[in-house]
């Protein structure tokens, strides 16, 4: 299993407009990823590609997410999604 972890870069965290972002590319992936906060057991981790699970993370701006895939491409997709985490897309 891959994992990554990121810091939320959006100013005012992943509230609908960078979750709708991130949600729209975790579903185009062939592989399954899930999100936790950072210090959760992996057990509690979420779908990434649910606009619900993202909204009810509450992840503010300089939170730490972990991110898990598994599957053929995991680490290109993982970094990939780190990216768009990464990015201030308040700022777009």
């Amino acid at each position: 299993m891959s994992e990554r972890t990121a810091v939320i870069a959006s100013r005012v965290g992943l509230h609908a407009r960078p979750a709708g972002i991130f949600v729209a590319a975790v579903s185009a992936l062939p592989i399954e990823v899930t999100i936790s906060m950072q210090g959760e057991p992996a057990d509690d981790a979420m779908d990434a590609a649910s606009i619900l699970s993202i909204m009810s993370l509450g992840a503010s701006n300089g939170d730490t997410v972990v991110l898990r895939a598994e599957g053929e491409g995991a680490d290109e997709a993982l970094d990939s999604l780190v990216k768009i985490l990464e990015t201030d897309l308040d700022a777009e």
